[in-house]
């Protein structure tokens, strides 16, 4: 795009989605400031595994989508000093050995659609990546993925920001929850919690978990999946395990310092809400997804636990992306989506595209708002 905009924007969040659109709007010359209740990366990008992938089943669009996002992610890196941090060494996954097993069936539907896939008898895994306990891959086989990876979400945003910051983006952070702000029906701003007001033509909801809930304060509907989120990051370990890992108790994927982000379902549902709204994760939890990693790694590796992180999990009712504008409210823009990771370099250059230029996104058609309008 070579268009320029003298457009000013406000961007409310400071996770992915939020700043990845407040850079991309910044190149194409809008004022653009971004608002956050407290400090950056501070929400679900802070919980996210952050596998970058489009393995198994979706829609036609959303894995259209996904693909342009880690192509967006490739691109990224051969322009940038970030090998510790963005890789795309492979993702390998395998099913439990029971009835539910769909390892087969998901290998001929990726190579279908023409997925980056390979059909591995435990036993052959060793030589294709490495780090895996080959006795923990059940007898039905993995699928790697060489085109799959991770990124340190964190990491990423920061060095967005710092474009962001160079190219005159403000950032406003330690704001408290901040409210879009209506004339004649139309977006005219933000106000923070303290009362500070920010004028703006447009405005970009990127608040993760929250963004139904503000939609509906402008009598807006998004259906919202949102559950809970766990991340355990284990204290550094020598061991050579470089793909992700996508296994029937836990899904693993290496940090930028030689730890394992680990994660899994049924980890998070033994995660506890409190009527605060805030989240507990029982000690023996967290010694279980421990335990559970070590048991699928070459070596079978002791593993402490560094930290872990807990809070909403962001993901629509039907588990597609909500990107775009709301229906009949002028510069009112949201972006919803479980898959921040993959997709947060790809939302926000089209989202921030369709914004300067007027000219809606093809790709973002499918994703809109108002398919939650009754």
């Amino acid at each position: 795009m070579t268009y320029k905009s003298a457009l000013k924007v406000a961007v409310i969040g400071g996770g992915i989605f939020g700043v990845s659109t407040a850079v991309h709007l910044a190149r194409l010359g809008a004022e653009t400031t971004i608002v956050n209740d407290g400090p950056v990366a501070n929400g679900a990008s802070s919980r996210s595994l952050a596998w970058l992938n489009s393995a198994r089943k979706r829609s036609v669009a959303y894995h259209k989508l996904r693909m342009q996002g880690i192509e967006r992610h490739r691109a990224f890196a051969t322009k940038h000093d970030c090998g510790a941090w963005l890789r795309l060494d492979g993702g390998l996954t395998w099913d439990a050995d029971d009835a539910s097993n769909q390892i087969k069936e998901i290998f001929r539907h990726e190579q279908e659609i023409g997925y980056e896939t390979r059909l591995l008898a435990p036993g052959e895994i060793a030589a294709v990546t490495p780090g895996v306990d080959a006795g923990a891959v059940s007898p039905q086989g993995a699928i790697f993925n060489a085109g799959e990876g991770w990124v340190d979400l964190p990491s990423l945003i920061g060095r967005l920001l710092k474009e962001f910051r160079d190219s005159g983006g403000q950032l406003v952070t330690d704001a408290g929850a901040a409210d879009v702000t209506l004339v004649n029906g139309r977006v005219s701003g933000v106000r923070t919690a303290s009362g500070q007001m920010l004028d703006a033509d447009a405005v970009v909801v990127a608040t993760g978990p929250a963004v139904p809930g503000m939609a509906a304060k402008v009598g807006k509907r998004i259906g919202d999946g949102t559950t809970r989120a766990l991340l355990v990051i284990s204290k550094p370990v020598r061991h050579p395990l470089r793909a992700v890992l996508n296994t029937p108790r836990v899904a693993i994927r290496p940090t930028p310092n030689g730890a394992f982000a680990l994660d899994s379902a049924w980890s998070e549902d033994e995660v506890i809400v409190h009527d605060d709204r805030t989240y507990e994760a029982k000690p023996s939890t967290i010694a279980g997804l421990l335990e559970e990693a070590s048991k699928v790694l070459e070596g079978n590796p002791t593993l402490a636990l560094e930290s872990h992180h807990m809070g909403p999990k962001p993901i629509p009712a039907d588990g597609e992306p909500v990107i775009g504008q709301l229906t009949g409210i002028p510069g009112y823009h949201v972006v919803f989506s479980h898959s921040g990771a993959t997709l947060g370099l790809v939302a926000g250059e089209l989202l921030a595209g369709e914004i300067v230029s007027g000219t809606p996104s093809l790709l973002l058609e499918p994703f809109r708002p108002a398919r939650f309008d009754s």
